[in-house]
């Protein structure tokens, strides 16, 4: 049998992971967006629509995204939740993704800092809520749903922040890659705790599917040079979204774990 930390002692593992980012992020050079970041690899227009791939894929995005609000608007998604409360942080993860569509197609239809805002906000309501939903399901309901709204400012925040010093001609992006790190290390934090429900396996698998959409977006011209077929950030978008289809299964499949009670 596997060893499961109480819940008890589950919030010092998020509140470690917090505590050293913040340190290190604040420790560490102040960093911005390289000057070809706009730059992507699959410049081809198609119907009209220039970046055809990467505008297009986000339709990815917005499918998952509506699958899984539709999934939450059903009464017999209740079942899926030991209280029915406990689904407001994946409504808030859900409605992100679609966001998120629209908010990407905006900006890699004219790619720019100031259109990157509109792509990078929706992603924090990603991120964050689906921290909030793990705190109330993995360390307690009343704990995760008064973080529900915390982290998501919070995220929310780290997108100002960068906008506002780029504005002021110092772009500095610590602040948003710290809640990124900290939303994608929150999944392997929560997985010594002991499980509200089962299919706990599957936070490895979003958190691999992750990983492969960073690789992808950090190899962008090297994926589409192979044959020029599909760039990394599209791929990148997919993999994101094939994240966002992988909650969605996790909930429709999982069941609670007798004798785990939330405190």
């Amino acid at each position: 049998m596997r060893l499961k930390l109480s819940r008890r002692w589950g919030i010092w593992s998020f509140l470690f992971l917090a505590a050293a980012l913040a340190t290190g992020g604040s420790q560490a050079p102040r960093t911005d967006l390289p000057t070809t970041y706009h730059h992507f690899a699959d410049q081809r227009v198609w119907l009209g629509i220039p970046h055809f791939g990467d505008v297009a894929s986000n339709l990815a995005f917005l499918l998952a995204g509506l699958c899984g609000l539709l999934f939450l608007s059903k009464e017999s998604s209740e079942k899926q939740f030991v209280d029915p409360i406990e689904r407001w942080p994946y409504v808030f993860v859900f409605f992100g993704l679609v966001l998120t569509a629209v908010g990407s197609a905006y900006y890699h239809l004219a790619p720019d800092n100031a259109r990157l805002v509109w792509d990078r906000l929706p992603m924090t309501l990603v991120f964050m809520p689906f921290v909030a939903a793990l705190i109330a399901e993995r360390v307690n309901l009343k704990l995760g749903l008064w973080m529900l709204p915390v982290l998501t400012v919070v995220g929310l925040a780290s997108v100002f922040y960068w906008h506002w010093t780029e504005a002021h001609g110092s772009g500095d992006l610590r602040f948003y890659a710290a809640v990124q790190v900290y939303a994608f290390l929150a999944l392997f934090a929560a997985m010594p705790l002991a499980p509200r429900y089962t299919r706990g396996f599957d936070l490895l698998i979003v958190a691999g599917l992750y990983a492969v959409a960073k690789i992808c977006e950090a190899a962008d011209r090297q994926i589409f040079s192979v044959r020029q077929v599909v760039s990394g950030h599209t791929l990148k978008h997919l993999s994101a979204a094939a994240a966002g289809f992988w909650i969605l299964r996790m909930l429709q499949k999982r069941q609670p774990v007798q004798n785990q009670l939330l405190r």
